[in-house]
């Protein structure tokens, strides 16, 4: 007996939309619908996965394709949108290229809030967010994320450490040193961030300042010298294991 094909299958393009998804047509254009178009070659009846950020992620048919838009049926909710576990990465804002890297990976890899922090080293007082925020959206429609992580503003580190939440534990990469990473976040479980710094490092009135802050944990990543982007990485993975949901039901 010939087995029935995935419906839909899992080469179905997958695309983030701006408004609240429900059943019923949608017109698509712009970006999206060159994608769908041009690239992906979309014909009438072929199906598209549409995620809101609000609803879930729901299964749409296309019914009418142009040149440059075209109409779907919205028919179907496949996921609710998921629950994220409550981790923010605040991090200096590094060059183009692996700042892109550094937010791509932090939202495959499960962060719901994301932060720019600028130092007295930061070398990019200001990313270009609407550059982030695309990165962040191609990222979570190739993990299959239904939720898209928040992109802050920038904001200063003597205004980050100032408003701290109470509740909230910072794990802060100390490259003079620390608690293992991975023990120290088993013990404090809870909402969390990680505070990743600049590529030169914090100064030490920076580090002292970081330290004096009651919620901040100094931690150490290992014995060698971390790339800024690696060591997002590497912290926001520890955490994932630790305390999110890479572990084990």
């Amino acid at each position: 007996m010939t087995a029935t094909p995935a419906w839909p299958p899992q080469s179905t393009p997958r695309l983030f939309v701006d408004s609240e998804l429900a059943p019923g047509p949608r017109r698509i254009d712009g970006p999206a619908a060159h994608y769908l178009i041009a690239v992906m070659r979309i014909t009438p009846g072929d199906p598209v996965k549409l995620c809101d950020d609000v609803t879930g992620e729901w299964l749409a048919t296309a019914t009418q394709v142009g040149k440059r838009d075209l109409t779907v049926d919205v028919s179907t909710r496949l996921r609710p949108r998921e629950p994220v576990p409550d981790l923010w990465l605040c991090a200096a804002p590094l060059k183009k290229g692996r700042i892109d890297w550094l937010v791509e990976k932090a939202c495959e890899l499960g962060v719901d809030r994301l932060v720019p922090v600028v130092t007295q080293r930061t070398i990019v007082d200001r990313p270009k967010l609407d550059r982030l925020r695309s990165h962040i959206v191609e990222a979570a429609e190739q993990c299959a994320r239904t939720a898209l992580p928040v992109l802050a503003e920038s904001t200063k580190l003597a205004a980050l450490l100032r408003d701290w939440p109470a509740e909230r534990a910072l794990f802060f990469a100390d490259e003079s040193g620390g608690a293992p990473a991975l023990a120290a976040m088993r013990e404090r479980p809870g909402p969390a961030a990680i505070l990743i710094g600049p590529e030169g490092g914090f100064t030490d009135e920076e580090r002292s300042a970081i330290r004096a802050l009651p919620q901040a944990v100094a931690v150490s990543l290992g014995p060698r010298i971390l790339r800024a982007d690696t060591a997002a990485a590497a912290a926001v993975s520890l955490w994932m294991a630790a305390c999110g949901d890479w572990q084990e039901s």
